[in-house]
């Protein structure tokens, strides 16, 4: 019973970082889903945070596939941009250097239910 096994360690550094959002990043994003939520839109969220990427995924209903995934993905920082807003299809609606830019299209869809 002494013997301590020890927890595997991948190394110090973007590899074996576990890639997430910061304070603000989460408070926007949660932000824009308690307005969608509050419109009656959204119902559910996912949070994945892996190796290359955090995925926030927003649901209509919980058995679906989510209508949104806000995904953040650091490797890409210095080419098409690490943050990504996918469809429910898959196809990539807007990426960018900046959070705010690539919410503007549901934050736009926000505007228009709420004026409905």
């Amino acid at each position: 019973m002494n013997n301590v096994t020890p927890f595997p360690h991948q190394g110090v550094g973007a590899q074996g970082a576990q890639v997430g959002f910061d304070r603000l990043e989460l408070q926007r994003i949660m932000d824009l889903y308690g307005r969608m939520v509050s419109a009656g839109h959204w119902r559910d969220y996912a949070m994945d945070m892996g190796r290359e990427a955090a995925i926030f995924s927003a649901f209509r209903r919980s058995a679906e596939r989510p209508e949104y995934r806000i995904e953040k993905r650091p490797a890409l920082r210095h080419r098409q941009g690490m943050w990504a807003l996918v469809g429910e299809s898959g196809q990539i609606l807007k990426r960018g250097q900046e959070l705010q830019g690539v919410l503007a299209p549901v934050e736009r869809k926000l505007m228009r239910i709420v004026e409905d």
